[in-house]
């Protein structure tokens, strides 16, 4: 492996660091047993996450919020009948359709109706 940090101490010391830690990761994993790492995707899979689903936003000025009262209606950008976010950690993981829950009549749910994939690095979009 070389040193793209030849001329530089401090970065030659940062890097000697994190390849020492990334060996030192990679030891562990091999140590790991197939039970520790059950154990660990169940740990991982128990973390509680908060869904938000984002039926539309608006932008007004501070003067027209001040003025918001009961009653008062703020138009949002999205339409009815176009998809909803289904949003975790503040990343967009699916969109849907809002519908009415069948066996609690009170309540709403989303009917997933595309499930987005990770970010894209390509420089197109």
């Amino acid at each position: 492996m070389s040193n793209p940090f030849e001329n530089n101490f401090q970065d030659k010391v940062a890097w000697q660091q994190e390849s020492e830690l990334g060996k030192s990761l990679n030891n562990a994993a091999s140590r790991d047993s197939k039970g520790d790492a059950g154990r660990n995707l169940d740990s991982i899979l128990r973390i509680p996450v908060t869904i938000q689903v984002v039926l539309g936003s608006a932008t007004m000025p501070v003067s027209n919020l001040m003025k918001l009262g009961r009653g008062a209606i703020v138009p949002l950008d999205h339409r009815v009948g176009e998809p909803v976010d289904v949003v975790v950690n503040g990343r967009v993981i699916a969109r849907g359709e809002v519908v009415v829950v069948e066996d609690d009549n009170s309540r709403f749910g989303i009917s997933l109706t595309e499930i987005v994939g990770p970010p894209t690095n390509d420089m197109n979009g």
